[in-house]
This record gives structure tokens, C-alpha cells and sequence, in this order.
């Protein structure tokens, strides 16, 4: 049995890449608040990517996530961007990157005092 399982660097490694996306539509869908008929997307939560991860439909080492429009109300000009949404995603998605950021590197730290390298 080994010291560290490394597939948590693979899921670690996923939940930044999938915070970095969702900053990404977030973005995105800040920049086209005014547009008329924009419709915002988001990013599947991270949650069901790991499901569809499990049952083999999707690839953990270059994930995909998948985005879709979002079913809210749309302003009067066809536009369904909600900004105090999109903000709090994005303050969302800074935590969950610096989260996976850091059990990653404190992963490679245990790694590597495991063998006996210092940073």
C-alpha cells in the first residue's frame, strides 16, 4: 500500500482546472451584463463532473465541463445575467482553486518527505 493515494492529486488537479473554467464563464457573463439577449452560462458543478468522472464518461486527467444556460428570468431586454450572481461565483470559484492549490501542495509536500526530498 502506498503513503499517498495519488489519484487525490488527479482530483485536486480537476477541482482547479474546473474553478479556473467557472471563473472563466463567469467572466464571460459579466463582460456581456449589457448585451441584449445575451444568455449567461454556467459550469456543472463540480460535484457531477466527479459523477460523470465515476462512471467513465468523462476524463479527469483533460476534463471537459460541460456549461449550459442557466433557466432564470431574463431582464427586459432579453439578457439573463444577474451580476450579484456572477460575483459570488467568482468569490466561489477563488476559494475552491485556492483550496485544491493548497491540498495539492501540501500533498507534494507528504510526497516528498515521504521519500526523503525537502521542497
Amino acid at each position: 500500500m502506498s503513503i499517498l493515494n495519488l489519484d487525490v492529486l488527479s482530483v485536486y488537479s480537476a477541482m482547479a482546472r474546473h474553478a479556473a473554467e467557472s471563473q472563466k464563464v463567469s467572466a464571460t457573463n459579466i463582460a456581456h451584463a449589457n448585451d441584449p439577449g445575451f444568455k449567461a452560462t454556467q459550469v456543472e458543478s463540480f460535484q457531477d463532473f466527479l459523477a460523470r468522472a465515476a462512471a467513465g464518461t468523462a476524463d479527469e486527467t483533460d476534463p471537459v465541463f460541460r456549461t449550459f444556460q442557466k433557466e432564470i428570468a431574463n431582464s427586459p431586454n432579453g439578457n439573463s445575467v444577474n451580476l450579484e450572481v456572477e460575483m459570488f461565483k467568482a468569490a466561489e470559484a477563488q476559494g475552491q482553486h485556492e483550496m485544491a492549490l493548497s491540498v495539492y501542495t501540501k500533498s507534494l509536500d507528504l510526497l516528498r518527505t515521504a521519500i526523503g526530498r525537502k521542497g
